[in-house]
């Protein structure tokens, strides 16, 4: 939704970012236990060996990239929040 406001609201911007960071624990809960059940599960042959490579190296792995992402991008907003308030006065 386009604003006529140029910048951002401090408290809204920390507000996002802490949304951000906490979406790490979510997937990384997924990555844990899609990973524990896939060693707890009696599967062999090759598909199998097909998904089990497709999770380590491209799903988990984006996961894992996404994971990152999210912490970072967040904590960018809450550093931008804090050198916001504090160059208007809102310390």
């Amino acid at each position: 939704m386009p604003s006529a406001m140029y910048g951002a609201n401090p408290e809204q911007l920390t507000s996002l970012g802490n949304t951000l960071k906490n979406q790490v624990g979510p997937i990384d809960s997924v990555i844990s236990t899609v990973t524990s059940a896939l060693s707890g599960t009696a599967w062999d042959g090759p598909a199998r060996d097909q998904f089990e490579e497709e999770w380590n190296n491209t799903f988990r792995a984006t996961l894992g990239r996404l994971t990152e992402a999210f912490e970072a991008a967040g904590n960018s907003c809450v550093n931008r929040s804090t050198q916001l308030s504090s160059l208007m006065g809102r310390n």
